[in-house]
């Protein structure tokens, strides 16, 4: 199976815990359309429905929560934690061990074995469920578990419209089982509408914008999750006001030429920026001095397997 854009790996952590945040991605997914077929029939059921279990809370319940209330993933879990009583640190730490664990030497390990078949997989190093899935969906177990290393980290990918911002940090986002946020999503109504319209935002419009993202950050790395998200942050100022100060933030800068990225943005369907905003862009550009700086030129997967080299994740 193809990586699934917008599900996150199993070893991503919410909170203290492995898996609640790909259950909570799969039920949005599917709410909207977007989860592929083959995932379907077992939604709520396996691992989903161990997870319930675990926080005491029913799965209907927490789909119907999720959907309606539409928090945030630490929001979801506060309100399960709510419902079904307060999980131990201990608690939390035998659950992460029995799920990453499972299919490793238990009664699971017959039907792992019938999936790394199916999936002509027979070639890969694996020994758990969470493996199966990593390799299955495209990405590198090692890189999924690396929080149990390494401190929280968000990405920030930033450039001109059309350098691909979306188009590279999502897939890198997937690859390393992280969380993604696309800059556009934290734009008030207004923004768009004005953007829609032809008309370029000011600072009094971007001062809103930023401080949503900021926030986003904060309370990403505050909760222990690592993340990519993009932004334009075309200005020192906007990146100030979008990088919390002292925050493990790690800035890439996707550059490339005028022509090249008019090309691309003028091929762009359904999309607020129009093309004859770029060369404003352009001159609005102040280059950062401490970013990852990324040429544009070649293909996403070999752009994100050099930030990853880069940044040595």
């Amino acid at each position: 199976m193809p990586n699934v854009p917008g599900l996150r790996s199993c070893y991503a952590l919410v909170g203290r815990i492995v898996y609640f945040g790909r259950m909570l991605d799969k039920i949005r997914l599917h709410a909207a359309g977007r989860l592929p077929a083959d995932y379907i029939p077992n939604i709520g059921k396996g691992f989903d429905r161990r997870c319930g279990d675990f926080l005491r809370v029913d799965y209907a319940s927490l789909c119907t929560h999720t959907l309606t209330q539409k928090p945030s993933d630490r929001a979801v879990l506060d309100w399960a934690e709510a419902q079904g009583g307060r999980r131990t640190d201990d608690e939390c730490d035998i659950w992460n061990g029995f799920m990453m664990k499972r299919g490793w030497r238990d009664e699971a390990i017959t039907i792992l074995r019938k999936r790394i078949k199916e999936g002509g997989l027979e070639d890969k190093p694996i020994s758990t469920m969470f493996d199966f899935l990593e390799f299955d969906e495209g990405r590198d177990p090692i890189a999924s578990r690396a929080w149990e290393l390494r401190a929280p980290m968000v990405i920030v990918v930033m450039g001109v419209a059309g350098c691909g911002k979306t188009t590279v940090g999502r897939p890198l986002a997937t690859t390393l089982g992280w969380s993604f946020r696309d800059a556009d999503e934290f734009h008030p109504a207004a923004n768009v509408a004005k953007m829609s319209a032809g008309l370029p935002l000011d600072d009094a419009d971007r001062t809103p914008w930023l401080a949503a993202i900021q926030t986003y950050i904060n309370e990403t790395l505050a909760n222990g999750i690592s993340a990519v998200v993009t932004c334009s942050a075309l200005k020192e100022a906007y990146r100030q006001a979008v990088i919390p100060p002292g925050a493990n933030v790690k800035l890439v800068h996707l550059t490339g030429s005028f022509d090249l990225i008019m090309e691309r943005i003028s091929q762009r369907k359904g999309h607020f920026m129009k093309p004859d905003l770029l060369r404003s862009q352009f001159e609005a550009l102040e280059a950062p001095k401490d970013a990852l700086v990324i040429d544009v030129a070649p293909t996403p997967d070999v752009i994100v397997a050099e930030i990853r080299r880069a940044l040595s994740l």
